[in-house]
């Protein structure tokens, strides 16, 4: 895992997240974050770290996502350890 590959996983779980409308709205609920606010700085470390926090927390939305991308399930949280507020316990 490198920076690049840690942005393109949370890149990733952006996309899944946003053609997922229930997901897509269980995020926007839980953060406050409008669609159109997430949708302007979805690209931001701070909303990536967010977005695969959520991911994580989620077991059954991690595997569908990591089933989505053809994933292995541990890189996301590999990735996670690229941005900011990462929690070495993942």
């Amino acid at each position: 895992m490198n920076q690049e590959l840690a942005e393109i996983t949370a890149l990733q779980a952006v996309a899944y997240i946003l053609g997922q409308e229930k997901q897509r709205d269980w995020l926007m609920n839980e953060t406050g974050l409008s669609p159109s606010d997430f949708i302007q700085s979805a690209d931001s470390p701070e909303i990536l770290a967010g977005v695969l926090d959520f991911v994580l927390a989620h077991e059954e939305m991690l595997i569908d996502f990591c089933s989505a991308q053809n994933i292995d399930p541990a890189q996301p949280a590999k990735a996670r350890r690229f941005f900011p507020g990462a929690v070495l316990e993942y």
